[in-house]
């Protein structure tokens, strides 16, 4: 990725954003250009929807035998997170123990360093999930 298209995706790439359908209200996550129960009549109508970043872990798996870039961290969880408003975000989970993971753990998005890449070292960020108190 070029670094002027990095700076060019940086509001999407820093706030966990869905959109919303004005037509029926359901949210939908990643961004869709046409609500798929409304279909043609969310043409123009669907908004862009800031996400709270609180959910709770609605599965996970353990990855034991990562590609390259991720071999320093293994063995690490990535879960499928079911935010409060329904929609299920995949993210890794970090900030906690392996054995300490349980479906439904209430977690929330954090900003944290993907990787980098390229001479330049251009690094990117990215949302991970980490456990929350209620």
């Amino acid at each position: 990725m070029t670094v002027a298209r990095f700076w060019r995706d940086i509001s999407s790439r820093y706030n966990l954003y869905g959109t919303k359908c004005a037509a029926c209200d359901r949210i939908y996550f990643p961004v869709r250009q046409i609500c798929p129960e409304c279909r043609r009549s969310s043409i123009g109508k669907m908004e862009r929807y800031k996400l709270s970043g609180k959910g709770k872990v609605y599965s996970f798996s353990v990855v034991h035998d990562a590609p390259p870039q991720m071999s320093v961290i293994r063995p690490y969880a990535v879960a499928i997170v079911e935010m409060e408003e329904g929609v299920k975000v995949t993210g890794q989970l970090v900030d906690v123990d392996l054995e300490d993971i349980d479906i439904g753990m209430s977690v929330e998005a954090v900003l944290r360093k993907i990787g980098d890449e390229g001479p330049d070292g251009v690094i990117n960020y990215g949302f991970k999930f980490t456990p929350r108190l209620d």
